[in-house]
């Protein structure tokens, strides 16, 4: 199966683009749930909510609904180690792993986590912390992209998240693996001239043109082909585009789908 779906729901600048005029933040995530089948919740990375927040979620969600969910800042670019805010973690995603919505844990490192010897130690120390998630790992820096990085991805039964990005010097390449029984995959756009100079929010302006859409989903195809699950999030999140090109790339799949299944 593949799931498609955006990081983030709740958006002010979505309403008109792809959320009817008029809708609150209390009915964003009903409306989106009838058009996706996932999510991807980005906002833990800034502040864990109550658990009660996420219980919330998994009540207004079909019951097939399926959500991972970013780790807090202080894992994976304070790295401070401190064992409370894993067990913080664990607490806030407990209502959505009762309610059989959790489907894993997104842990993004910054440009700045190279590889080395200390920070190789670091995710052995974070699966350790969270051993009994299904956890997926995004590099942003270039230096792990080697043999070496996938042995030990695989020796700890890590993830691993196949990114779309700028094609900027020392930025990790659009590089398509699985490892394990799961392929995630996230696309941020390839907004180059805004990547390091832009705030959190205009980075990410940027709208698939079709064509390059159309390259990714038969990536993803062929990626379904070898996980038992297949995730696909539109980071791009800047004034809508992020769903639009979700919507679009459901589309896409559902066609290659339909030819695999005329052959």
């Amino acid at each position: 199966m593949i799931y498609v779906g955006t990081s983030g729901f709740s958006f002010r600048d979505w309403v008109g683009p792809f959320y009817p005029p008029g809708t609150p933040p209390a009915k964003m995530l009903e409306f989106y749930a009838r058009q996706f089948a996932a999510v991807e919740i980005n906002s833990t990375y800034y502040r864990l909510p109550d658990p009660r927040v996420m219980e919330g979620i998994a009540e207004r969600t079909p019951r097939t609904f399926r959500i991972t969910v970013k780790t807090p800042s202080d894992m994976t670019h304070e790295r401070t180690g401190k064992r409370d805010a894993f067990r913080s973690f664990l607490r806030v995603i407990e209502p959505l792993q009762r309610a059989g919505k959790f489907h894993g844990a997104l842990a993004q490192f910054p440009f700045g986590f190279r590889n080395t010897p200390e920070n190789r130690d670091y995710l052995r120390a974070v699966r350790d912390a969270l051993e009994e998630l299904d956890l997926f790992v995004e590099f942003r820096h270039e230096s792990w992209n080697r043999e070496e990085t996938f042995v030990l991805l695989r020796e700890l039964a890590l993830g691993f998240v196949c990114v779309d990005e700028p094609a900027l010097p020392g930025l990790f390449p659009d590089r398509v693996e699985v490892i394990g029984r799961v392929a995630y995959v996230r696309l941020h756009g390839r907004n180059a001239t805004q990547w390091w100079t832009g705030d959190r929010h205009r980075r990410y302006d940027y709208l698939y043109s079709d064509q390059e859409l159309r390259e990714w989903a038969r990536r993803i195809h062929r990626l379904s082909n070898e996980a038992r699950d297949t995730f696909v999030f539109f980071n791009n999140c800047y004034g809508g585009s992020a769903a639009q090109n979700a919507g679009q790339m459901s589309l896409l799949l559902g066609q290659l789908q339909d030819l695999d299944e005329g052959m």
